[in-house]
């Protein structure tokens, strides 16, 4: 294929991805109801979350803008239109990518992309269940000083809840990226073992840029990603054995 004929596969492939997103987050406009109930549960003291690790906060969203809550309902419909239509997006990239590799390459990598999804699909959950959570309980309870009165806007709360939800979820691709370098022959066993110290460091800033800066999120943020990484180990014992 010639240049232009990648360049309008390219296109074809973006449209379509757009096409996707596009139709799931008409989804989120036409199920207003059960979305914000998911995307409200986090901010309510009777998440079982809370209850299970006997946090205690009241939480009151407010709006102060005339089209807020309309550009909220777009924010939320478009987040949860990527995580519904990842596994179609990483699909078509699949689609893309393939011809241009060598059937030795092919094999090396599929299975990267098809974990691609399971993976970003962990980290939601741990974004959605443990790290937003984290977050919320940390900036209710912090207080510069008592004459201060917290008021959420449900801009402010939206903004922290689409940025930590899907951050995480890709920062979970972490094993996925590990596993294609791995099966392609770039790293080895070998080295990820000897890596161990800067895996520690690079998962910590790696942390501290996905989550606030408080020691409560950046751990439970920090703890998975460092197991992800020891998983990565196990997961490339396998790669090396591809020929």
């Amino acid at each position: 294929m010639s240049f232009w004929d990648h360049l309008e596969e390219l296109r074809g492939t973006i449209f379509r991805s757009l096409l996707a997103l596009c139709l799931c987050a008409a989804l989120g406009f036409i199920f207003k109801k059960p979305l914000f109930y998911l995307v409200f549960l986090p901010a309510s003291p009777d998440f079982f979350v809370y209850k299970l690790l006997g946090w205690n906060f009241t939480l009151e969203l407010i709006n102060v803008e005339m089209a807020a809550q309309f550009f909220v309902h777009l924010q939320a419909a478009f987040g949860a239109a990527l995580v519904l239509a990842f596994p179609y997006i990483i699909w078509e990239l699949w689609r893309f990518v393939a011809p241009a590799l060598y059937q030795k390459e092919k094999k090396a990598i599929a299975g990267a992309f098809w974990m691609a999804s399971g993976f970003f699909f962990l980290g939601v959950a741990v974004g959605y269940f443990l790290v937003l959570p984290a977050c919320v309980q940390f900036f209710l309870n912090y207080s510069v000083s008592p004459i201060i009165t917290n008021s959420i806007t449900i801009g402010s709360y939206m903004s922290m809840f689409t940025s930590t939800v899907l951050l995480v979820g890709v920062a979970f691709e972490f094993p996925t990226v590990i596993w294609a370098l791995s099966a392609l022959g770039v790293l080895t066993r070998g080295q990820l073992k000897k890596s161990r110290r800067y895996a520690v460091v690079a998962v910590l800033v790696l942390a501290a840029i996905v989550t606030p800066a408080d020691p409560l999120s950046m751990i439970i943020v920090a703890a998975p990603l460092y197991l992800l990484y020891e998983v990565s180990i196990l997961m490339c014992r396998k790669a090396d054995d591809i020929d």
